[in-house]
């Protein structure tokens, strides 16, 4: 391109020294004007026609009626030269074959402005077009009365000069003011290209008006000095043909600026005052009374349309109101409505209404797991199953999130049925990031026969849902009169404690996702003790949540709601990242303590999520070593091969691992010879039993040999009593913790903790 425009501006600049200078006198400038039009015209169709063939779609169209137009221009020129290089004419006639390979030109420009992909409809390139036709008729207004009339009265002789001469600026003026409004409308990646297609229609249009002027004064004549404006338009619209940007993708909304909208009034009433004033004083003023009829008609014309454009925008407006964006489904509003409407038509109570609600269950693992782009995709799809399990007439709303709901009117099958079929249509998986997920719902069904509003009815098929949700068997739940909302409130909280599990508590999971999206959640860090010199090594973090209405909550609470809804990711993340900033700050005050975390067994084979800690790590400028991950021995029976593969892919980062609670039922000890471990820590069960049971201490000395023996450090968590930190360090242990050594503490008081002594000895129970 650069190549290219240094050539181009050479010869544009040899060209125009040829005609400023008048060098070989009027025969020499004849035949350089000839010849060089031909070379500057050729030069720009073979540009245009080459940019057709290499686009395609809306710009390969667009620059074919350019060619097109530039195809007539070279004609003109041709017919031109032979009139004056061939048949040796003086000057060329006017008018003749020429100009209609010239006024071609104009045409095919407009063409191919308003063809560009830069996002105009049918109905914008129709106003476009009008607003050529206004500035353009205004403009024309002014110039007769200013002075072109005059000088076509009297220079011009017949009426075809009158109408050729005419053509000329009323086509040019159309054509300036389309590249104006496409060039302000026009996407950041093709203004370059229609800049330089506006600079040379510019160029163009000033040198056919002044063509046109010295035609009536009978004072043209090729090599005129004029003629370097032509040479310059079909120069700068080569360099366009040649900036051409790729096709464009998609729909590209195009939209005007004030300025655009306003600009082409700004003439208007000027031209209808000066317009009216010369009709009034010359009544045979024919080209002005035109020019203004036109002007007229079009701005009719266009104030049609922009009512036109006005109603679509409100039917656009009110339908987006009333349906979800993503899904495409009636939202609340409309729901509500038809719903209201529906009760209201049903007063004498015969019709059959009834509301399905559904709730997706464990969308928010999708969503933590995958990213929000595969829960809208997912939300997207369960739309539409459930849109195929009703009829046409019933209304599908999406109430937001991932609740929808349907309005039932005398539907044929009776609504538990329809919930059901609703429910077995997401028995096949979705595919999601090429992973096939299953997303059950839960749905609740309400008739009116428990309800007189539709906020009754609504509430009604609410609580259903939950009551379906806290049962995961069947999955579908009809509304019934003891179902109250202090289900979902204590007594839910309740049941967590008793037998009940803790996903039954959908409100108490909410209530955890908003909390942990604010921060709410507290850390603290239990300290860990090496032995025998009883100094703190380490810490242990420990979340917390005081709950605002309950007070605070036992961990195996909560966290039993964030392992069954698909929290624990989320909640170790945050659980790492305040550990992180702790950690930092201790190291600011001159102390380097590593950090263990709790990680949930099925967390632990994510690749994905150990980058999310390494990165986490690395912002706070944590070295990976101060982390131990502390997973059971779950893991290892469930997902042997990957564990051992996503183990070795942590220790490879120096992140530390560690087998927790080796000692209960979850132990794997004919795995730990394949594991790549730096540290087994014992239950606090085993621990709690050495001081008082024989065999248990047996097992103790016998694991921490084995600890040992396995090049791992072996830790003891428990420890409630000074006997038994007395013990475990003569025994060997390495690192202990527990109330006894310390209770967990806050993180500014970390600092604080005393030293262990585990040298005195200890005063017996019995003593």
């Amino acid at each position: 391109m650069r190549r290219s425009g240094i050539i181009a501006a050479a010869a544009l600049a040899v060209f125009s020294a040829l005609l400023l200078s008048g060098w070989g006198g009027p025969a020499v400038l004849q035949l350089v004007s000839n010849l060089g039009s031909l070379l500057f015209g050729g030069a720009a169709l073979g540009c245009t026609a080459a940019a057709a063939r290499s686009s395609s779609g809306p710009q390969r169209r667009a620059w074919v009626a350019l060619a097109a137009g530039l195809a007539g221009w070279v004609a003109g020129d041709v017919i031109w030269a032979w009139y004056e290089l061939v048949l040796r004419e003086t000057e060329a006639p006017f008018p003749s074959v020429a100009d209609v390979g010239y006024l071609l030109f104009p045409v095919a420009a407009c063409v191919a402005l308003m063809t560009f992909p830069v996002g105009y409809t049918r109905q914008s390139r129709l106003r476009l077009s009008l607003d050529g036709i206004l500035v353009a008729g205004s403009l024309f207004v002014l110039a007769w009365a200013l002075g072109l009339g005059e000088v076509f009265s009297t220079s011009v002789e017949s009426v075809s000069t009158f109408v050729v001469s005419l053509a000329y600026p009323l086509s040019d003026l159309v054509l300036l003011t389309t590249a104006l409004l496409v060039l302000a409308t026009a996407q950041p990646a093709q203004r370059a290209s229609i800049g330089l297609l506006t600079a040379g229609l510019v160029c163009m249009g000033v040198s056919d008006s002044a063509f046109v002027y010295l035609v009536a004064e009978q004072d043209y004549v090729s090599g005129h000095p004029i003629d370097i404006g032509y040479a310059a338009g079909l120069t700068l619209m080569a360099l366009a043909a040649l900036r051409r940007v790729p096709n464009h993708q998609g729909k590209v909304v195009a939209s005007l600026s004030a300025a655009a909208l306003w600009f082409p009034y700004l003439l208007l009433p000027i031209a209808i005052g000066v317009g009216l004033v010369a009709s009034v004083e010359e009544a045979n003023d024919l080209p002005t009374f035109v020019a203004l009829a036109i002007v007229i008609a079009a701005v009719l014309v266009r104030q049609f349309l922009v009512l036109a454009d006005n109603r679509r925008l409100l039917e656009t407006m009110a339908a987006q109101a009333l349906h979800d964006p993503l899904t495409g489904l009636a939202n609340r509003t409309l729901l509500r409505e038809r719903l209201s409407a529906a009760m209201a038509a049903d007063r004498a109570g015969d019709r059959s209404l009834a509301v399905l609600c559904i709730d997706l269950d464990d969308f928010k693992l999708v969503n933590d797991s995958l990213g929000h782009a595969a829960g809208d995709a997912l939300l997207v799809e369960a739309g539409a199953r459930i849109r195929g399990c009703v009829r046409g007439t019933d209304t599908v709303a999406r109430l937001g999130g991932d609740e929808f709901a349907v309005l039932l009117e005398d539907a044929p099958d009776l609504p538990i049925e329809v919930a059901h079929r609703i429910r077995q249509a997401f028995d096949a998986p979705f595919v999601l990031e090429g992973q096939p997920w299953v997303v059950l719902p839960s749905v609740g069904v309400a008739t009116t026969a428990h309800a007189a509003t539709a906020d009754v009815i609504l509430r009604n098929a609410d609580l259903a849902m939950y009551a379906a949700k806290r049962d995961r068997g069947a999955g579908v739940a009809t509304y019934a009169p003891d179902m109250a909302l202090i289900e979902r409130d204590e007594t839910d909280f309740a049941r967590l404690r008793g037998n009940a599990g803790p996903a039954s508590s959908p409100v108490l999971f909410d209530e955890l996702r908003r909390a942990l999206e604010a921060g709410d959640l507290g850390v603290v860090y239990q300290p860990k003790f090496a032995c025998p010199s009883g100094e703190v090594v380490g810490v242990e973090t420990l979340v917390r949540w005081s709950h605002p209405r309950l007070g605070p909550l036992p961990p195996e609470v909560f966290l039993a709601v964030a392992r069954t809804n698909g929290l624990m990711g989320a909640l170790t993340e945050f659980v790492v990242t305040r550990a992180a900033v702790d950690a930092a700050q201790w190291r600011n005050c001159g102390r380097e303590l590593g950090i263990a975390v709790n990680l949930f067994a099925p967390k632990l084979t994510d690749p994905d999520f150990s980058k999310r800690v390494l990165a986490i790590l690395h912002a706070y400028e944590i070295p990976p070593s101060w982390l131990t991950i502390e997973t059971t021995g779950e893991i290892v029976l469930e997902h042997r091969a990957r564990a051992v593969a996503v183990l070795r892919s942590w220790r490879e980062h120096d992140v530390r691992i560690a087998i927790d609670g080796f000692g209960d039922r979850h132990s794997a000890l004919s795995s730990l010879p394949h594991l790549e471990v730096d540290e087994l820590k014992l239950d606090h069960t085993l621990i709690a039993a050495m001081s008082s049971n024989a065999g248990a201490q047996v097992v103790v000395t016998s694991a921490i040999d084995l600890a040992h023996a396995l090049g791992m450090c072996c830790v003891a968590k428990g420890v409630e009593d000074a006997i038994t930190a007395r013990l475990l360090s003569d025994l060997g242990c390495d690192v202990i913790q527990g109330n006894h050594c310390s209770a967990p503490v806050l993180a500014a008081e970390v600092l604080d903790v005393a030293p262990l002594d585990l040298t005195a000895k200890p005063v017996s129970r019995d003593s």
